[in-house]
Order: C-alpha cells, then structure tokens, then sequence
C-alpha cells in the first residue's frame, strides 16, 4: 500500500477482472475534491465513517455500509470521525454492471443505484472477499462474488438511471463548452474567451454549466485531467509525461491534483498497472491449499446451512471465498 503515516491505500487492477479497478484504504485526514468516476463506485466500509457530498446533500456511510455512487456523478469524501475510515471498494465498468443486470435482473434500461447509501453488511463481506481473491489470485472466486454483489446490490438498490436529455439552452451551451474543453484539454481558453466563442456571457456559462454537470468549468477541467492521466498511465506514460501531456505545469502538480481525486499518487498508480500488464498472458489457478479449504468447508456448510444464516464479521477480512451464497440473493 502507498500512504503516509496511519493512511494506507492501495488502488490496483486484476488482469482476470477485466473493467474493474479494486481499492483498499484507510483513510484519516484525507479529503476527496468534488470530482466523477466512469464507472461504478462500490465502497464496502469496514471501520469508521466516511461523508461524502452527493447531490446536494452529506451522505454518512459507517460500518457494514455501502457508498455507491453512479459514473459520472460528481461527489467528494472525507472522515465523519477522528479516527477516518477503512474500506475496501469495487470499480465495475457500465458494460461490466449492464451485463450482470441483463442476466439477473429485471431493470429495463441503464441500470444505476438509487440511494447512494444501503446498510447490507452482508455485501460489505462479499466486497471484501472480491478483493481478496483478487490478491490470491483466484480468479475464479473474484469473478463469481463480484457478480454475485453487484446481483444483489442491484436487486436491493437498483434500478434504472435517467436519460439525460440536452433540453434547454444552457444545458446545449454547457455541452458544447465541454466539448472544447475536452479538445483543448491542455491548453484550455479562459471563461471569458470560452463564453465570447459560445456567444454568451462568462457567469451565465458558469451557471448553465455547474447546472448541467455539478461544478463549475475550473473543477471539471481537473477532473478531466486526471481522467486522462490515468488513461495514459494506465498505458505506460511516465508521470512526468502524463503531466505536461494533460495540461498541468508539472508532476508535481500532477501528483496534488491525482492523489486528491484517485487517492493514491500517480507513481503508485502506475506501479500498479504495470504489474497487471506484467500478469496478462498468465494462466491463475486456485492453490491447492484453497481447493481442499473449498472441499472441507463446503462439507460443513452442507451440514449447517440450513440453520446458520450467513452472516459477516466486520474485522475478519481473512473469510474465504467459499462464504459465496448459493444464489445472488444472498
């Protein structure tokens, strides 16, 4: 894990779950700047509080909570207690989500989570054995409970996410700002001049675009940028590379404005992928030790199933894959 002090965090990605990143952290100090995802986020917290500011209002998340939120929905985070919070979390693609609920679910178009904030200890204890199989290496394990929470996850809290539609005038000039926003990434004009070219005034393109995107274009722009970064990283950029290429003066701006979004620092980050670049190819099986823990517990479970509901122990992240339900429903 990459951190300073008591804050410890590790962001990384498994070759054989492909369209999701995996998080484990703990978190005292730290301050999340408003900012989006394009995918899923699924925090399972295991200790502590964490607040984040979703849609208007503070969401609080405590132990054996979930903190979900949907791609591109800005938000922010923080401790709600002295002592922060650990968690782990689980970064499903759209198309990774869309593909679990076409198969075991009902919701009929784009599938999404409805409250940003369900208390299920049981799915916190599936997310957490998610990420320990991926740091076994079983493939098998991470793959069957990643669906198996996400399944219910969206039998629970889902449904399906509104269209957004470009209806009025300053949602049209607020996407078209964007859109230059998005080809000048490095280079961007200032307000005035973006408002001047869009044929309106600086504060009312400031108003329709916090109005059509949730923060202003400042705040978007950095968002962007480190979007991008992690996409040049993820391909084996250096940061200093991926710094100048994005935009920012240099890695150490850089390194400010990604650790306060990614919570990891642009170095660790592309450690991390460079390890999973270095997997691909390689074929990961179960350990022996783990298939015959899989055969004696699947003994006893078939003897106590019946009376013994499931159940997770919030500090025991050591449970083994094998506590997978027999049905998504848990």
């Amino acid at each position: 894990m990459a951190g300073s002090g008591k804050e410890l965090a590790r962001h990384w990605q498994y070759a054989e779950l492909p369209g999701v990143d995996l998080l484990r952290a703990r978190y005292i100090r730290k301050e999340f700047v408003r900012h989006t995802h394009e995918n899923f986020v699924i925090a399972a917290i295991a200790d502590g509080v964490e607040v984040f500011h979703h849609r208007g209002a503070d969401q609080y998340a405590g132990a054996g909570a979930l903190a979900l939120v949907n791609p591109d929905t800005p938000h922010t985070g923080r401790a709600g207690v002295p002592e922060g919070w650990r968690y782990g979390a689980v970064y499903p693609s759209p198309e990774v989500v869309a593909e679990i609920a076409a198969e075991t679910t009902f919701i009929r178009g784009t599938p999404g989570f409805v409250s940003p904030v369900l208390d299920d200890p049981y799915t916190v204890g599936l997310v957490h054995q998610v990420l320990r199989a991926a740091e076994d290496g079983n493939a098998l394990a991470a793959d069957t409970l990643l669906r198996v929470a996400v399944t219910r996850l969206l039998r629970l809290n889902g449904g399906s996410l509104p269209q957004r539609e470009v209806r009025t005038a300053g949602a049209r000039i607020a996407a078209r700002a964007r859109a230059v926003l998005e080809e000048r990434l490095a280079e961007p004009p200032t307000l005035e001049r973006l408002a001047a070219d869009l044929g309106t005034s600086p504060f009312a393109l400031l108003r329709a675009f916090r109005d059509t995107y949730g923060m202003p274009p400042h705040t978007w722009l950095t968002d962007a940028r480190v979007r991008r970064a992690r996409r040049l990283l993820d391909a084996g950029t250096t940061p200093a590379e991926t710094a100048v290429a994005v935009g920012f003066t240099d890695q150490p701006h850089l390194n400010r404005h990604f650790t306060r979004i990614v919570g990891v620092p642009p170095g660790a980050y592309r450690r991390e992928r460079k390890n999973v670049q270095d997997a691909r190819g390689g074929l990961l099986l179960p350990s022996g030790a783990w298939q015959n823990r899989q055969l004696s517990q699947a003994y006893v479970r078939k003897t106590e199933e019946k009376r013994i509901p499931p159940s997770y122990g919030m500090r025991s992240e050591s449970a083994s894959p094998s506590d997978c339900p027999a049905s998504p429903s848990g």
